[in-house]
């Protein structure tokens, strides 16, 4: 306690101090709180409170909630509730900050986390009731209006009740904002973009001798940089080119543009060198970074080192008071005419109206001026760069393992420990290339030679393992904490599933929209678009890898250090069950099973907080049908179930207590052969997945009782589909027809489903009809191993325009070209995937008229030889893959091939051709084309 009230001490002094005198630098609330609070070793944390109580507040002020309150004379305690609620967040802020230092604040912070969790609780309730209510209103049966009438859902029973539910959620908050006060908090309002550390400010030495591993890296870009000068910003100027280098936090883009600055061959090139970090510049200061270019240009003249710093401390205070005229002209005086090289190290602003105009103060250099640019963000690389973006990789396993050496042993001492270097070959493999993690492991042992401390790093999660300031995960932290709040609520939950898990990006979004992270910004937005742009977001940060997206579809991988970082953030939130789990805290929300054989009943919390229940691996399940019992009574407030791969043969009628359930996945129960009518009763189910349950014999008669339904598979014995069964089903936007084996027609009856936006029909054996004419807003067309259906008589009965963007063919035989009606979507289609069709011998003439046409994928077409006319003309198209096509794929080859001077013309920025070598896809031999 002692050694932590002088650690503080120390820390707020030189906080103060640097807060005081400073002045060429903004020294930011973060900044402030970053210098006093963050403490050499970091703990285990909560959840960032803020973060749920934010979200909260979004959903409070969603229409969902606002109308349910209107309709129950509600809605000024919700406002209240709201007022508290803003309050209460802006003193989270300053708790953050403060929870190490005053006893008593993590559990204030704590109870606030219960609060909001039942306060949603609440609230999904009333929702669920009003719901209920429009079904039995709809219903044309007096015995269900009669049953109403009498029920808990009567607004004459159920108002009381809801007011005292909200008077007693409202006094508990009340409570909670008036003990933050004891605590001497005060209210931060600097909205969601709060962060609780910061990136100390960079320098450009460096000791070459230290870094291995990326001489590679560091000759590409002086091949960039010395290379005759072609390209300019982007806007028609050549005078200056920028260079972006982006990867995750930790991989090096620091070191390696240090390298590079310090080459001396870089001394040839330029006649001026500056380098600026402007990581601690949250809004793109342009008078502070100016003030820092100026000082690095002055301070590049002078060699001695003294001389350098004594100048520029003088001239700092000299040009600190100038305004942002007399600024600009300095810095066009000091750059104009000579050919400079700039480095510009961690940019985290996105703002591209300022980086323009920063740019336009500083392009008066002389031709082969360049800035290099270091970032985490592919966004931000994209935007400042007019050379493509050099993604930095990891290290090789033996240049990882060298740095390890060099970091856990002193000099000489390697060989006499073969078995910790043994040891330690295993270790560098949980760094995945990435030196700083290489350099924390490696530091956590140096000297330390007992071999059993060894195996427990070895066998250590990353985020088990204490951690210095300067080490992996606070750096990885830290671009968690840049995130915005509602991205910060979806990563956590990447800790559910297992290491070098692929992700389908519908799955993990699916489950995001079932928890309720995701709020339309307008009330008109798709949530599950949304989501998807969430999902874009956190690649574009580089949180995700070996990242796919073709058009609706979308595969992903999450980096093992960014797991153990999801991992740390969540903590007891999250919990992944596995053969080393001994127990599961009664507070966690949302558990996932990812060993089967680890499932004990023993385990399972018995406090009724659990939200989500998942089985993320495939083939395995529940098998339990007591369990299964046990949690439909215990865990009434659940929103997504996964029931994958289970063993029932009929489901409990006690289904329908899940009123909150949201997302069921029943997928691939073999043996279910009906599905209990309760189902029917769970009005805010958004998504039923029966995909692969090949004994299910009907479809539950009153499927139209799920009016939240906005996703719907099927996979069922029935022959005929009942448009009737859909009809009242407004929301449903995704419809998936998946092994019903034995449906000849899609439906019996010509009215229009005009809230599909997706159909996906796959492995339908017997199916000969496709009326597209019943989906007017079709979007997205999946038809794959369906022999029976003739698709050139899809669209029967004409309508007026198809306003498809994505369509997919798969796997058919005799089909010798494509279907006649996809004239209708020249002007819509963004995804066209072909695959699997062995007969196929011309691509439509059409193809070139698609003006939005992004991604084009041929696979398995071995009689396909040919190329429409015109094929440069798709100007819009970034990514072409053509696969097993023996026939193009000699035409296309670089020089020699038929086609390669097309292919070159084209502006698609990824070009990949491969071709199978043998029997097995392995062997395939791989040409990628990447054209800029």
């Amino acid at each position: 306690m002692h050694i932590n009230f002088l650690l503080y001490t120390w820390y707020h002094s030189l906080a103060k101090c640097i807060y005081e005198h400073v002045s060429e630098e903004t020294i930011t609330i973060t900044t402030y709180f970053y210098f006093c609070y963050f403490p050499i070793y970091i703990n285990m944390a909560e959840s960032f409170v803020f973060d749920i109580a934010n979200s909260l507040l979004g959903k409070l002020a969603s229409y969902a909630y606002e109308e349910v309150s209107r309709v129950y004379g509600v809605y000024k305690d919700l406002q209240e509730i709201k007022d508290t609620l803003l309050i209460v967040n802006g003193l989270l802020l300053d708790a953050e900050c403060k929870k190490d230092q005053k006893q008593g604040l993590r559990e204030w912070m704590r109870q606030i986390k219960n609060i909001c969790s039942d306060a949603e609780d609440v609230f999904d309730g009333f929702e669920f009731q009003h719901k209920r209510k429009q079904v039995a209103e709809a219903s044309n049966s007096t015995r269900a209006k009669v049953r109403h009438f009498f029920s808990s859902s009567n607004s004459l029973v159920f108002r009381p009740m809801m007011a005292r539910q909200i008077k007693e959620i409202r006094e508990r908050l009340d409570k909670v904002a008036a003990d933050g006060t004891k605590f001497g908090l005060a209210k931060i309002d600097i909205g969601t973009e709060f962060v609780l550390q910061r990136r100390e400010l960079t320098h450009s030495h460096v000791d070459v001798s230290s870094v291995i591993g990326r001489e590679n890296d560091r000759e590409e870009i002086i091949k960039l940089l010395r290379q005759p000068h072609g390209r300019g910003d982007g806007d028609g100027d050549r005078s200056l080119c920028v260079i972006p280098i982006v990867g995750i936090g930790g991989l090096g883009k620091t070191t390696l543009a240090k390298l590079v600055f310090n080459d001396k061959r870089m001394d040839e090139v330029f006649q001026l060198k500056m380098w600026a970090c402007i990581s601690h510049l949250d809004d793109f200061d342009i008078k502070l970074i100016i003030i820092k270019i100026i000082n690095a240009a002055s301070a590049s003249i002078f060699t001695p080192a003294s001389a350098a710093l004594s100048f520029t401390l003088a001239h700092k205070e000299n040009i600190n008071n100038l305004d942002i005229e007399q600024l600009q002209s300095r810095l066009r005086h000091e750059l104009s005419g000579k050919k400079f090289l700039l480095v510009l190290d961690d940019i985290w602003n996105d703002d591209r109206a300022k980086w323009i105009e920063l740019i336009d103060l500083i392009k008066v250099g002389a031709t082969g001026s360049h800035i290099i640019v270091t970032t985490r963000s592919n966004s931000i690389a994209s935007m400042t760069g007019t050379l493509p973006s050099y993604v930095l990789k990891g290290l090789s396993q033996d240049d990882c393992l060298s740095l390890f050496v060099k970091w856990a042993f002193k000099e000489d001492e390697v060989i006499k420990y073969p078995d910790l270097v043994e040891i330690g070959k295993e270790i560098v493999k949980k760094c995945a290339g990435i030196p700083l993690a290489v350099k924390t492991l490696g530091s956590s042992l140096f000297s330390k030679y007992d071999l059993n401390k060894w195996i427990f790093v070895r066998d250590s999660e990353i985020w088990n393992i204490e951690q210095r300031r300067d080490d992996i995960l606070p750096a990885l932290k830290l671009s968690y904490d840049q995130m915005p709040s509602y991205l910060r609520q979806c990563f956590v939950y990447f800790s559910l599933y297992p290491k070098d898990y692929t992700f389908f990006r519908n799955d993990i979004t699916r489950l995001w929209v079932a928890l309720r992270l995701v709020q339309s910004r307008n009330g008109s937005e798709q949530l599950m678009d949304i989501a998807r742009e969430y999902i874009d977001e956190l690649n574009s940060r580089s949180f995700l890898q070996d990242f796919k997206i073709l058009g609706y579809f979308g595969t992903f991988k999450v980096h093992d250090l960014i797991h153990d970082l999801a991992r740390y953030v969540a903590k007891n939130e999250c919990v992944a069950l596995d053969s080393l789990t001994k127990n599961i805290p009664e507070c966690v929300r949302h558990l996932s099973v990812v060993e089967y054989n680890s499932i004990d009943t023993a385990l399972f919390p018995k406090s009724r907080n659990l939200r989500t229940i998942l089985f993320p691996i495939k083939g395995k399940g529940l098998d339990k049908r007591t369990l299964l019992d046990t949690w439909i009574s215990r865990y009434k407030y659940l929103r997504y179930l996964d029931l994958r791969y289970s063993s029932f043969e009929t489901l409990p009628n006690s289904f329908s207590k899940l009123k909150h359930l949201r997302f069921l996945d029943l997928s691939y129960n073999i043996k279910i052969t009906r599905l209990s009518h309760s189902i029917c009763k769970l009005h805010n189910l958004q998504v039923l997945k029966l995909t692969g349950c090949v004994e299910l014999e009907t479809l539950p008669q009153w499927l139209g009782g799920l009016i939240s339904l906005r996703e719907l598979f099927i996979t069922t014995k029935q022959s005929i589909m009942p448009l009737t069964l859909f009809a009242k089903l407004n929301n449903l936007q995704v419809l998936v027809f998946y092994k019903c084996d034995n449906m000849k027609f899609l439906f019996n009856d010509t009215q229009q489903l005009t809230s599909i936006e997706t159909l996906i029909v796959e492995s339908c054996g017997s199916l000969e009809s496709l009326p597209l004419f019943i989906f007017p807003k079709l979007q997205t067309l999946v038809v794959s191993e369906c022999q029976m259906v003739n698709l050139s008589l899809c669209n029967e009965i004409p309508i007026q325009k198809l306003m498809m963007n994505h369509l997919y063919i798969a796997r058919f035989t005799g089909f010798l070209t494509i279907p006649s009606w996809i004239e209708g979507v020249v002007d819509t289609l963004e995804t066209l995937q072909i695959s699997g069709l062995p007969d196929l011998m011309t691509l439509p003439e059409c193809l070139t008229t698609m003006t939005r046409l992004k991604r084009l994928w041929i696979s398995g077409c071995p009689k396909l030889a040919s190329l429409p006319r015109d094929f440069h003309h798709l100007t819009t198209l970034k990514h072409l893959y053509i696969y097993d096509c023996p026939e193009l794929y000699l035409k296309c080859q670089p020089e020699s091939g038929e086609y390669w001077s097309i292919i070159a013309r084209m502006t698609t920025t990824s070009i990949e051709i491969l071709q199978r070598v043998g029997v097995t896809k392995s062997s395939t031999l791989k040409v990628k084309y990447n054209i800029l």
